[in-house]
């Protein structure tokens, strides 16, 4: 108990300072991190409800194993959940920073990234959710909390947070998005994942370049 909150500290702050390299934004890795936290506390919750509180016991078939969580369960849950959602919100995410930088408007990137990134993001969860959902029925009352948390942490994560609440927060902040402290721009290294340089780069090569063709036709 007393390594928890130092640890999902470090975990969420870690997730923040990452994000916020990557997608040059401060509300974007905010809101990726709190989507987390809820996700996580929505697990915990339904975890309790039922292993500690006997909710629905009957029907999964551990009447007289409820009564409490196992103590290491917490931590076990956060270090999974973490990377399964900030990957889904990778997924997600860079699309609409993708569409946004080469010149979308920040409803149509947020359409765009939406329609890319959602088949991706469906596909890995029910992968996930199909595996874990097997160690419910494995008798075990530690294994069934295991495979029911992190079944339950999928679903509620990838359907809700990220697949409904992100898309849905990132159009109501428009560009301001990706608002970005301009003295934090310039102490921060530019992780260049849209390729946004490249296609700077190209384009000056190609104003570059007209100039000399006239000439040649002349």
């Amino acid at each position: 108990a007393d390594a928890l909150v130092p640890y999902l500290a470090l975990v969420v702050g870690l997730a923040f300072i990452l994000l916020m390299l990557v997608f040059r934004s401060i509300l974007v890795p905010l809101k990726a991190t709190l989507g987390f936290l809820l996700s996580i506390g929505a697990t915990f919750g339904v975890l309790v409800a039922i292993f500690q509180w006997g909710w629905f016991a009957g029907i999964l078939g551990i009447e007289g194993q409820t009564g409490s969580v196992v103590a290491m369960l917490p931590i076990f849950m956060i270090g999974i959940v973490f990377g399964l959602a900030m990957d889904y919100q990778v997924f997600l995410v860079t699309r609409m920073r993708e569409a946004f930088v080469h010149g979308d408007g920040p409803d149509e990137a947020v359409v765009k990234g939406f329609d890319q990134g959602a088949r991706v993001v469906t596909a890995a969860a029910l992968i996930m959710i199909a595996v874990f959902a097997g160690f419910i029925f494995g008798g075990d009352a530690f294994i069934m909390q295991i495979g029911l948390g992190l079944s339950f942490a999928v679903l509620f994560d990838a359907f809700v947070i990220r697949m409904t609440v992100v898309p849905a927060v990132m159009s109501l902040l428009g560009s301001k998005a990706w608002w970005f402290p301009s003295w934090l721009d310039r102490l921060v290294p530019n992780v260049d994942v849209e390729g946004e340089q490249l296609t700077a780069l190209l384009a000056d090569s190609k104003e570059s370049s007209e100039p000399t063709s006239d000439k040649l036709s002349v």
